[in-house]
């Protein structure tokens, strides 16, 4: 991924908490007849230190399973808030005219190798922390207990897990850092005044971003 130095993202901690609020990430790797991706939920695990340990799991039946198992590198891209950004929002527009639109994201790759699971109890213990972290904000939230043993174990029986222990990760937060100040400012107006709530998200990242390049 191409990382101009005012995007790129290094802080770990920041990185974490992105990939665990995103929760899903596509699974890049080598398939039987090329690239192959998979889009899978995610449990991240911190240790070890710095990268941690990503766990998720395909279907038996899908053909991407086998080439995760064969321990080549894989790419794991998870994408956050993502919006269109007018030049109708840069003050700099009235002044000269030289502005264009641009596109604003959010954007990790994890980079790793991936040994399987397969018995049952880990199995059981990987898509218990999976739903647990899903279901947290649930007012009743659902536990795997709430199934029947053996119908939960006969889905295990369906699926293998991946433990990717990751050698690295990138991380770009495209916010407008490279726009002047009040170019900046017109993009946090413009998104807020669209409304909803992917823009508001935006707007909050791009004004977060400004600040830490003025701390």
């Amino acid at each position: 991924m191409y990382l101009p130095r005012a995007f790129r993202e290094d802080r770990i901690e920041v990185l974490h908490a992105a990939m665990r609020e995103i929760g899903a990430a596509a699974v890049v790797g080598q398939g039987p007849d090329g690239l192959i991706a998979s889009h899978v939920p995610i449990e991240l695990d911190p240790e070890p230190a710095p990268w941690g340990t990503l766990r998720c799991h395909f279907v038996r039946a899908n053909p991407h399973a086998q080439s995760v198992a064969d321990g080549r590198e894989l790419l794991l891209i998870f994408q956050g808030p993502q919006g269109y950004v007018s030049p109708n929002w840069y003050p700099s527009k009235r002044e000269t005219g030289k502005v264009v639109p641009t596109w604003n994201y959010v954007a990790i790759h994890a980079y790793g190798t991936a040994t399987p699971f397969e018995d049952v109890a880990s199995l059981r213990a990987h898509l218990g922390a999976l739903t647990n972290r899903f279901e947290a904000g649930s007012a009743a939230p659902w536990r795997i207990d709430d199934a029947p043993a053996d119908f939960i174990d006969g889905l295990c029986r369906a699926i293998i897990g991946f433990e990717i222990r990751l050698t690295r990760i990138e991380g770009k937060w495209k916010l407008s850092q490279n726009r002047p100040l009040p170019d900046r400012l017109g993009v946090i107006g413009g998104l807020r005044a669209a409304g909803g709530d992917a823009s508001l998200k935006m707007a909050e990242l791009v004004e977060a971003a400004g600040n830490r390049e003025e701390s």
